[in-house]
């Protein structure tokens, strides 16, 4: 299997349990890896066949930018569902990283997989 991916995507949005979180967007930083067989698209260099990584990035930071979870465990789980229903994706690991949520560290966050892991 193949993976598309999506690097550093930064978006702000509504994200985090304090009450100043509720109010100001803050940045959160994605990597997303995407397993997508791209043998067809290859063999006829058409982007019909393939993932396409613009309209993936364009869904994904809409869906973000109008979220406004307490959570990021919720967020990172309902970007994975969307990415798995509407993109039609076997699999897809995805890095949040919440930049500046720990003082101490440059970065925290989460990262998770989600569908059948490629061979």
């Amino acid at each position: 299997m193949d993976i598309i991916f999506l690097g550093s995507l930064k978006i702000d949005t509504i994200i985090g349990i304090y009450d100043w979180e509720r109010e100001t967007k803050q940045t959160i930083i994605l990597d997303i890896e995407m397993a997508f067989d791209i043998e067809k698209a290859a063999a006829t260099d058409d982007i019909k066949y393939t993932l396409d990584y613009k309209t993936a990035s364009e869904r994904i930071i809409s869906f973000v930018e109008n979220s406004q979870f307490f959570l990021v465990e919720k967020l990172i789980v309902e970007i994975a569902k969307l990415i798995l229903a509407e993109f039609n994706v076997p699999w897809v690991k995805i890095t949040l990283n919440k930049k500046g949520a720990v003082s101490d560290a440059s970065d925290v966050g989460i990262i998770i997989e989600r569908g059948q892991k490629p061979l």
